[in-house]
């Protein structure tokens, strides 16, 4: 019997067979419950916390449920883009366990992108970290940090740079 793999003390299998069916049934789409859970797995990863907590799956339900009352907060400002009555979903009707391979190719890509995001300069990373995964504006950023709104864009800018060239290593 092979063991399930672990990224930062968090098991990938689980993640996958429980938390995403379980995203999946409260977004009703594959891609966004794929992209938060993704989300919640970076956030996780960056925490301060990551390393020594007792429970991360709680933790990182938590930052699941943190994420999908922002993604409902946003998302209630925009109309659908399709009419409900005449749309079809183009998405799985149930959400499929991921092979073994799958999750250690996810594990090998989240660590990629943590690499990365560890290795930007530190204001860099930080206003990167703000922006992205915090979701603070730019102005809030600017004044936070006590820079300008100027600056705080180079960052990001280089920051996406750093992750566009490595898009190849990912994919």
């Amino acid at each position: 019997m092979r063991s399930n793999p672990t990224w930062h003390g968090i098991d990938l299998h689980w993640a996958y067979s429980d938390l995403l069916p379980t995203i999946y049934r409260q977004t009703g789409y594959r891609r966004t419950a794929c992209d938060v859970l993704h989300d919640a797995l970076i956030r996780f990863a960056i925490s301060s916390n990551a390393g020594r907590m007792e429970q991360p799956h709680a933790y990182l339900r938590t930052i699941v449920r943190n994420l999908l009352v922002d993604g409902y907060k946003d998302q209630s400002r925009f109309l659908p883009l399709v009419d409900e009555e005449i749309g079809a979903s183009y998405e799985l009707e149930q959400p499929v366990a991921p092979s073994t391979e799958h999750l250690l190719d996810m594990q090998q890509r989240l660590s990629i992108l943590l690499n990365i995001i560890d290795h930007m300069p530190a204001r860099c990373k930080e206003v990167f970290v703000l922006f992205r995964i915090e979701g603070l504006a730019q102005q809030e950023i600017a004044e936070k940090l006590g820079i300008s709104v100027n600056m705080v864009q180079k960052h990001i800018m280089r920051a996406m740079l750093d992750l566009l060239e490595a898009k190849d290593l990912i994919n």
